[in-house]
């Protein structure tokens, strides 16, 4: 009783400058992770690249509570780093529409008719393989071969224009670059600037003097950190939303469904990153939201 009195007195005679101004919350939270702990949590996600529930597995730890110290410390979201090498990989983005395009080449393989492995049994769909294979080459050959994706993302709007080609050769990419440089121009975009990785057809003579005498600056990505990434994301979204969507029983089938898909991407499907479809980001765009 004697202490609480001194107290009581210490509060009326010192009035604002007594313990009244002053916290009884503990410097230091009482329930906050050893020391020890957190940098065993931030070893592992350096040297690893492991997410909060890998981390929290192997340390015998909470999920939550792994993910509180990443954040604490400020270290980058696994989807910000570069897989190769784990360094923060550097959002931009272009102020205009035009001032950048990505382009790229994904490798797609075929489907036989009838339907792959991914919608029959394994055994049938080998049977379809097989039988496909024999209808197209006769000779015999042992796949039924691959197609590839030609991709161009404007950087600003993220407006994408893609072919099914059957290679990636210098020709079949120049012809493509003149056809995806037109949809662009249709769309009130002059092309500044276009990057590229270091594929040989984009490293080709042909390639170089079409993109100059367009008056089109030629750039290439770095190997590492990624640099394209742009066109990178679009190439997952094709895959998971058109070529995996669904279960196609033919090759032909899903080639017919990917004009639907890329007007649905263009026109009418949310991008995060903007806020809209990307079509909302190209000024006096008339008649084409439909």
């Amino acid at each position: 009783m004697a202490t609480v009195q001194r107290w009581t007195d210490r509060y009326r005679a010192g009035g604002e400058a007594g313990m009244v101004d002053r916290s009884s919350r503990p410097h230091h939270s009482p329930h906050r992770t050893p020391t020890r702990t957190e940098r065993r949590i931030i070893k592992v996600r350096v040297v690893r690249r492991w997410g909060p529930a890998r981390i929290a597995a192997l340390l015998g730890l909470v999920a939550s509570t792994v993910h509180r110290v990443l954040t604490r410390y400020g270290l980058a979201r696994l989807a910000d780093l570069d897989r190769a090498t784990g360094r923060v990989v550097r959002r931009y983005e272009r102020a205009a529409p035009g001032e950048l395009v990505h382009v790229d080449i994904k490798k797609l393989g075929n489907i036989p008719g009838g339907g792959g492995h991914k919608i029959c049994d394994r055994a049938t769909g080998n049977q379809h393989r097989k039988a496909t294979t024999t209808a197209r080459y006769p000779h015999g050959k042992p796949q039924i071969g691959y197609s590839y994706l030609h991709n161009a993302v404007d950087d600003h709007s993220r407006l994408a224009y893609t072919e099914i080609l059957p290679d990636e050769t210098k020709a079949t990419a120049v012809a493509f670059w003149h056809r995806a440089q037109a949809f662009f121009a249709s769309h009130g975009i002059t092309v500044q600037r276009v990057l590229t990785d270091n594929g040989s057809c984009y490293r080709s003579r042909d390639w170089r003097n079409t993109l100059t005498h367009a008056g089109i600056q030629h750039k290439r990505t770095r190997p590492y950190p990624q640099t394209n990434g742009k066109v990178e994301r679009f190439n997952r979204t094709l895959l998971d939303e058109w070529a995996y969507a669904q279960p196609y029983t033919s090759d032909t089938a899903r080639r017919a469904a990917l004009p639907d898909f890329l007007h649905h991407y263009n026109h009418h499907r949310h991008h995060a990153s903007i806020g809209g479809p990307p079509t909302t980001r190209i000024p006096n765009l008339t008649g084409q939201n439909i």
